[in-house]
């Protein structure tokens, strides 16, 4: 749940991303997490995947309007374990 949010965020504040520049924004993201999590999000309507008929393939990931209304959401649960990170994270 975590990645989702921080790949929504990702990519409302960048826009048009794509994949490499993903992992590169997202710390420590194994491929197979990072392709799963994209994978889910195109499933759930959340991000669009456009692919480009180009050699070497080219593709993109963007928010779609739903994800784009999601986000207001998403910075308020961001904000939220921000403000209780040290409690969240007590052992």
């Amino acid at each position: 749940m975590w990645l989702d949010l921080l790949i929504l965020s990702t990519l409302s504040q960048n826009g048009i991303m794509r994949y490499k520049e993903l992992q590169q924004a997202v710390p420590d993201i194994s491929q197979k997490m990072l392709s799963g999590t994209l994978k889910r999000l195109v499933e759930d309507k959340l991000i669009n995947r456009k692919m480009y008929n180009e050699i070497p393939p080219r593709v993109e990931y963007s928010l779609t309007k739903t994800g784009k209304d999601l986000m207001p959401a998403v910075g308020m649960m961001i904000e939220w374990a921000q403000a209780h990170f040290e409690e969240i994270t007590a052992e």
